[in-house]
Protein backbone atom coordinates (compact mmCIF):
# COMPACT_ATOMS: atom_id res chain seq x y z
CA UNK A 1 0.00 0.00 0.00
CA UNK A 2 1.40 3.37 -1.03
CA UNK A 3 1.37 6.10 1.63
CA UNK A 4 0.40 9.60 0.55
CA UNK A 5 1.50 12.78 2.20
CA UNK A 6 -1.11 15.10 3.54
CA UNK A 7 -0.89 18.48 1.80
CA UNK A 8 -3.01 20.39 4.30
CA UNK A 9 -1.95 21.25 7.82
CA UNK A 10 -4.32 21.02 10.77
CA UNK A 11 -4.62 23.57 13.55
CA UNK A 12 -6.87 24.19 16.51
CA UNK A 13 -8.40 27.55 17.38
CA UNK A 14 -10.42 28.71 20.33
CA UNK A 15 -13.13 31.33 20.44
CA UNK A 16 -15.78 32.53 22.85
CA UNK A 17 -19.09 30.63 22.70
CA UNK A 18 -21.00 33.52 21.12
CA UNK A 19 -18.46 33.88 18.31
CA UNK A 20 -18.46 30.12 17.82
CA UNK A 21 -22.25 30.13 17.37
CA UNK A 22 -21.94 32.92 14.79
CA UNK A 23 -19.18 30.96 13.04
CA UNK A 24 -21.27 27.77 12.84
CA UNK A 25 -24.37 29.66 11.65
CA UNK A 26 -22.38 31.49 8.99
CA UNK A 27 -20.79 28.29 7.68
CA UNK A 28 -24.22 26.65 7.45
CA UNK A 29 -25.80 29.67 5.79
CA UNK A 30 -23.04 29.83 3.20
CA UNK A 31 -23.04 26.06 2.68
CA UNK A 32 -19.38 25.81 3.61
CA UNK A 33 -17.47 23.54 5.91
CA UNK A 34 -15.87 25.17 8.92
CA UNK A 35 -12.46 24.72 7.30
CA UNK A 36 -13.63 26.34 4.05
CA UNK A 37 -15.02 29.31 5.96
CA UNK A 38 -11.78 29.83 7.88
CA UNK A 39 -9.68 29.54 4.72
CA UNK A 40 -11.96 31.99 2.91
CA UNK A 41 -11.80 34.45 5.83
CA UNK A 42 -8.00 34.26 5.96
CA UNK A 43 -7.69 34.83 2.21
CA UNK A 44 -10.00 37.85 2.44
CA UNK A 45 -8.06 39.21 5.41
CA UNK A 46 -4.78 38.83 3.55
CA UNK A 47 -6.14 40.64 0.47
CA UNK A 48 -7.52 43.43 2.66
CA UNK A 49 -4.20 43.85 4.44
CA UNK A 50 -2.32 43.96 1.13
CA UNK A 51 -4.77 46.55 -0.21
CA UNK A 52 -4.36 48.75 2.87
CA UNK A 53 -0.57 48.51 2.65
CA UNK A 54 -0.76 49.63 -1.00
CA UNK A 55 -3.06 52.53 -0.05
CA UNK A 56 -0.76 53.61 2.77
CA UNK A 57 2.31 53.44 0.52
CA UNK A 58 0.52 55.52 -2.12
CA UNK A 59 -0.50 58.07 0.51
CA UNK A 60 3.06 58.34 1.80
CA UNK A 61 4.39 58.86 -1.72
CA UNK A 62 1.81 61.57 -2.43
CA UNK A 63 2.46 63.28 0.91
CA UNK A 64 6.19 63.23 0.28
CA UNK A 65 5.68 64.92 -3.10
CA UNK A 66 4.07 67.93 -1.41
CA UNK A 67 6.49 68.03 1.51
CA UNK A 68 4.43 66.31 4.18
CA UNK A 69 6.81 64.27 6.30
CA UNK A 70 5.21 64.09 9.75
CA UNK A 71 1.84 64.29 11.47
CA UNK A 72 2.84 67.78 12.61
CA UNK A 73 3.04 68.79 8.93
CA UNK A 74 -0.53 67.54 8.48
CA UNK A 75 -1.68 69.49 11.55
CA UNK A 76 -0.03 72.64 10.20
CA UNK A 77 -1.78 72.27 6.84
CA UNK A 78 -5.12 71.77 8.56
CA UNK A 79 -4.56 74.83 10.73
CA UNK A 80 -3.59 76.91 7.70
CA UNK A 81 -6.70 75.85 5.79
CA UNK A 82 -8.94 76.88 8.67
CA UNK A 83 -7.66 80.45 8.73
Amino acid sequence: MKMTRRISKTTTISMPPRLYRIFIQLARRKGMTQSELIRDALRRYQREEETWQEILAYGRRQASKVGIRTEDDVESLIDESRQ
